[in-house]
C-alpha cells in the first residue's frame, strides 16, 4: 500500500520538476493567475510547502496543543482573509522572499529538501509539529503532510496554469487524500446538501462552492 509519506515526496518532487521548466523561467517578473501574486512569489509559496518540512522536522516537540487536521483549519487566519489583510500580505511576502535568487536556485533548495526528507520520513515519529506562524497549536506530522501536499496540489496547477504547461499529474492516492481534505473542508464551509449538489446536481449547486 502507498503511503501518504510516500504521496508527499512524490508531489515534493513535482514541485522541482515544475520549477525546472522553462515556461516558469521564462514568466517569473509576469503576474500569476492569481490575483494576489506574480508567478515568482507564487513559486516562492509553492516551492515553501516543502521547504518548511526539514526544520519543522528537526524543531524540538512542541508543547501547544495538538489539533485535529480540521481543528487547524478552523483556527487559521488566512481562510477568509482579504488580500490587504496582515496575514495575506505576509503569505506573498514570504513567497516573494523564498523565490528573491531565481527560479534554478529555488529548484535546487528544494531537490534538498526531498533527498533530505527522502532519507528522514521513512522512519521520522508520526508526532505533534507546529510552524510558528501558525498560532498556538500543533498538528501531527501525518496530518501537516496533508496540509502540505494540498497546498502543493492545488498551488501546483495555479502555476502551471499561469506559465501555460500542463498541470503536474498527481497519482490516485494523492487525489484521493487531496479531494478528501477539500471536500471535507467544503462541507464544513457550505453543508453537506451544497456540496452533493455541487458533485451531483450542477442544475441546484451554489453558483460558487469551494473549500475555503
Amino acid at each position: 500500500m502507498i503511503s501518504l509519506r510516500h504521496d508527499f515526496l512524490v508531489l515534493a518532487g513535482s514541485v522541482r520538476d515544475l520549477l525546472r521548466d522553462p515556461a516558469v523561467a521564462a514568466a517569473w517578473a509576469e503576474p500569476s493567475a492569481l490575483a494576489e501574486f506574480g508567478v515568482a512569489g507564487l513559486a516562492g509559496h509553492l516551492a515553501y510547502q516543502v521547504l518548511s518540512i526539514p526544520p519543522t522536522l528537526a524543531a524540538p516537540v512542541p508543547s501547544e496543543p495538538t489539533v485535529s487536521l480540521l481543528g487547524h483549519y478552523e483556527r487559521v487566519e488566512w481562510i477568509g482573509a482579504g488580500l490587504d489583510d496582515e496575514i495575506s500580505v505576509r503569505i506573498r511576502q514570504g513567497g516573494e522572499n523564498a523565490s528573491a535568487d531565481g527560479p534554478a536556485a529555488l529548484a535546487d533548495q528544494v531537490d534538498a529538501a526531498v533527498a533530505e526528507l527522502t532519507r528522514t520520513l521513512a522512519t521520522a515519529e508520526n508526532r505533534p509539529v507546529r510552524i510558528p506562524l501558525w498560532g498556538p497549536w500543533s498538528l501531527l506530522l501525518d496530518d501537516f503532510l496533508t496540509t502540505r501536499m494540498m497546498e502543493i496540489a492545488v498551488h501546483g496547477d495555479d502555476l502551471a496554469v499561469s506559465v501555460g504547461i500542463a498541470a503536474p499529474h498527481l497519482a490516485p492516492s494523492a487525489v484521493e487524500s487531496v479531494v478528501d481534505l477539500l471536500s471535507r473542508l467544503a462541507v464544513r464551509r457550505h453543508g453537506p446538501t451544497a456540496v452533493l449538489r455541487a458533485l451531483s446536481r450542477a442544475e441546484r449547486a451554489p453558483r460558487t462552492i469551494a473549500a475555503f
